[in-house]
């Protein structure tokens, strides 16, 4: 069974949903204090997964997942290395995708500081439902593919919450070098036509792009796919009755009224990939 590390420290307020999210997923969750980390008292090593939650590490006084980034640079930054070497899933949300790239594991370009999320265009907290496109089959996260045992639509919906979530990059070289590698991992997409099976590109306008960020981008992984850093939160869409469309979405054919309002919310899948690519894996080598 995968085991799923949840990293939480004072300011962090998404650690039980993010916990709920893999828990339903079938993983074996903890969910850790940094302190404990530090203390030694457990290690990066006894775990499959890490994942980062969302909400205001240290109230982001010194800037979004600053101080906690730092923290994990000076104090366990060879165990996160090793962890990432090895192959280890990483997921970074919201604040955690913040403290991933001011840590440098995203994009994961070594020795570069090549990006960063800075204030909303809108100057403001932006609370709201967004449209997303999966754009890489290379993240366990978000294959769509089926090579995982699990093929869905490259199509979903999650709420966003933040002030700084802006993805800007230094160049536009290394825009490009982001779109070459597959890091680009999901983008904004427009919500007109909703219903179309293929929702237009965002194309920068507010508020479908919510924060202005490049190229639509709402997350990103490093090259070998197995970290992501995203935005929206999928770990508040995990049932279909958090949407706040659900008394407009009628059961399916077949389906009913209770079975609907149980069935999985569009953000569930990005656990449940998490989740059954570690236990493949590990079926593999045994």
């Amino acid at each position: 069974m995968a085991k799923v590390l949840v990293l939480r420290t004072a300011g962090v307020n998404c650690d039980e949903e993010t916990a709920h999210a893999f828990a339903l997923a079938g993983g074996e969750v903890t969910t850790l204090h940094i302190g404990s980390l530090l203390a030694g008292d457990q290690g990066l090593g006894d775990y499959d997964i890490l994942a980062i939650p969302g909400g205001f590490s240290y109230g982001d006084d010194l800037g979004a997942g600053t101080v906690l980034a730092n923290q994990l640079r000076t104090r366990l930054a060879g165990d996160l290395h090793d962890f990432v070497d090895q192959g280890k899933l990483v997921i970074g949300i919201c604040n955690g995708f913040q403290v991933l790239v001011r840590l440098g594991i995203l994009p994961g370009w070594e020795g570069e500081k090549a990006a960063s999320l800075i204030e909303n265009v809108s100057g403001k907290f932006e609370d709201r439902w967004v449209d997303l496109k999966v754009e890489t089959d290379n993240c366990p996260f978000l294959d769509c593919s089926g090579e995982n045992g699990e093929s869905s639509s490259r199509y979903l919906q999650a709420p966003v919450a933040h002030r700084e979530g802006r993805f800007v990059l230094r160049d536009q070289a290394l825009a490009e070098r982001l779109l070459e590698n597959g890091q680009v991992a999901l983008t904004y997409r427009s919500s007109e036509g909703e219903g179309d099976s293929e929702p237009k590109a965002a194309a920068g306008a507010y508020p479908d792009n919510p924060n202005g960020s490049i190229m639509d981008i709402a997350g990103i992984c490093n090259e070998k796919g197995n970290v992501l850093g995203l935005m929206p939160h999928p770990e508040r869409f995990v049932h279909r009755l958090q949407a706040p469309s659900w008394t407009r979405n009628p059961p399916g054919a077949g389906e009913s009224s209770l079975g609907a309002l149980s069935s999985a919310g569009d953000g569930f899948s990005i656990f449940s990939r998490a989740v059954g690519f570690v236990n493949d894996r590990a079926d593999k080598i045994s």
